[in-house]
């Protein structure tokens, strides 16, 4: 019953007149260039999250950028394997909250994972490379999560 009332208020909040799939949201909220559909109803957003930062996805269901762990091998050193990078999120909702993670090559992850009826992806991240290996200030890393209302089979 909860995973209806989280897709019916997921459809509700992106039920708007632009283009389902060209419509982006940053991770304050503000939406960005529409596509040129004037009636096609919303099933899918992106968003720029920075660690720590939250999205609201629909009435009471938020999503949480909890953590980045980049094990990437440094720009300079020589290392016995590639490493990867990983995030870590929270969706919560009136059922509680879910973490999952997305992570390109890591083992056990996948940058695709749906969550109570909606699919979440990996799309871009900034910087896409990992830092120098004496790099004095640490990655201000974003990432580019693509939220869609999961299509039952």
């Amino acid at each position: 019953m909860v995973a209806v009332a989280l897709v019916l208020g997921v459809v509700a909040a992106c039920s708007a007149t632009q283009s389902p799939l060209d419509m982006t949201t940053s991770g304050n909220g503000t939406a960005g260039t529409a596509g040129n559909s004037a009636s096609a109803p919303r099933t899918s957003a992106s968003y720029a999250l920075r660690q720590g930062e939250t999205v609201t996805l629909g009435p009471g269901t938020t999503l949480t950028l909890q953590r980045i762990n980049d094990s990437r091998c440094k720009k300079g050193a020589v290392c016995v394997w590639a490493g990867y990078i990983s995030y870590a999120f929270s969706l919560t909702n009136a059922a509680g909250s879910r973490n999952f993670v997305l992570a390109e090559n890591m083992p056990n992850a996948s940058p695709k994972v749906t969550q109570d009826g909606l699919t979440f992806a990996l799309e871009q991240l900034e910087p896409p490379e990992p830092p120098a290996l004496h790099a004095t200030a640490a990655p201000d890393y974003r990432i580019n999560v693509r939220v869609t209302i999961a299509q039952a089979k």
